[in-house]
């Protein structure tokens, strides 16, 4: 047996049949669905909400925010939250699933708005730098002691570093939310992997990003500075395949766990566990079973540092106890939760 800290997923838009993104999400489907994290390693997570209209958005986040409140995990589990858009770019091949139309500008009093209405903060953003002019919406955020991502994005080498220099610090789903063709060298996925002061979070889930094809990224951005996340939506930890709900689509998920919009090529968020993460990137031999834990807990706890310390937001102590196949056996939280899992 061996014994960890507990994982923590940066990027979970939903989990064991239950959407983060539901505007009728209550404390007991929370409940559900940290429960099932638990069972998985996971101790700290970002619920992460995407792109919608803004007065949607508003209500989803006001739900999940009264959800958590009122859980008996959440408190424990959840310091804040993971919004991922609306200011992405909409180009066919960059928005994904995420509804172009409802895409904006970044917008600090859109923010401002959402954030006044919660009881814990927003800590990450994911944007298209691209998007904002002067960068002056990344500065804002890192003033506020947030964290902020590129992620569906066409950022270029000429501006990736100055986006950083703003205060980026992570490339969200690295190798996702861009087209299928780009430019053989001159694209947004070499000019990410190029810039050594963000680190970028992978979904290794073999569907996303190929294993070879991981190999070649995790060597380009080193494992020092690469974090696994899940990108989990509400079909992760169910037992049947078929029709989710997803941010208010219908989404399908194969027997294989392959989450599309129906009939379309497009990925759709994952049904990936973060223990199958770990477990993955060692039976690919992409990493020892150490250093693929270090990317699930060590390196997000470490990222998020900064910010969980500027929104006064602390993480309890944690363990995790793998058996011989790294499969979750145990899983602490605090002094209060012992869970058992065979």
């Amino acid at each position: 047996m061996k014994a960890t800290s507990g994982l923590f997923d940066l990027q979970v838009n939903g989990f064991a049949g239950v959407d983060f993104n539901d505007e009728n999400i209550n404390a007991d489907r929370l409940d559900i669905a940290l429960e099932a994290m638990l069972r998985t390693g996971v101790t700290s997570c970002l619920p992460t909400l995407i792109t919608a209209p803004f007065p949607q958005l508003m209500r989803r986040f006001q739900a999940l925010d009264r959800a958590v409140a009122q859980s008996q995990l959440g408190a424990l589990m959840i310091p804040g939250y993971h919004l991922e858009g609306p200011f992405l770019n909409p180009a066919e091949g960059y928005a994904g699933c995420h509804p172009p139309e409802a895409m904006v500008p970044p917008d600090i009093q859109l923010l401002d708005d959402i954030e006044k209405q919660l009881t814990r903060p927003v800590l990450l953003v994911t944007c298209a730098p691209e998007q904002d002019e002067g960068f002056a919406f990344i500065r804002t955020l890192k003033q506020r002691g947030k964290r902020v991502a590129v992620g569906h994005s066409c950022i270029d080498y000429s501006q990736v570093e100055a986006a950083a220099d703003a205060g980026v610090t992570l490339c969200t789903h690295l190798g996702n939310g861009i087209p299928q063709v780009l430019p053989k060298l001159d694209n947004t996925l070499q000019a990410q992997l190029s810039c050594d002061q963000l680190q970028a979070s992978f979904i290794a889930d073999g569907v996303h990003i190929p294993p070879f094809a991981l190999k070649n990224l995790l060597r380009a951005k080193t494992p020092a500075r690469s974090i696994l996340v899940t990108d989990a939506m509400s079909a992760a930890a169910c037992a049947h395949p078929g029709v989710h709900t997803f941010a208010g689509i219908e989404v399908e998920c194969s027997p294989e766990g392959i989450v599309r919009l129906p009939g379309a090529a497009n990925l759709a968020g994952s049904s990936l566990t973060l223990d199958q993460a770990i477990r993955n990137l060692v039976a690919w031999k992409l990493s020892s079973f150490e250093e693929a834990v270090e990317m699930a807990s060590t390196h997000p706890h470490n990222f998020m540092k900064e910010a969980l310390l500027q929104h006064r937001q602390t993480l309890h102590e944690s363990e995790v106890i793998w058996d011989e196949q790294y499969q979750v056996i145990q899983c602490r939280i605090g002094q209060h939760l012992t869970r058992h899992y065979h």
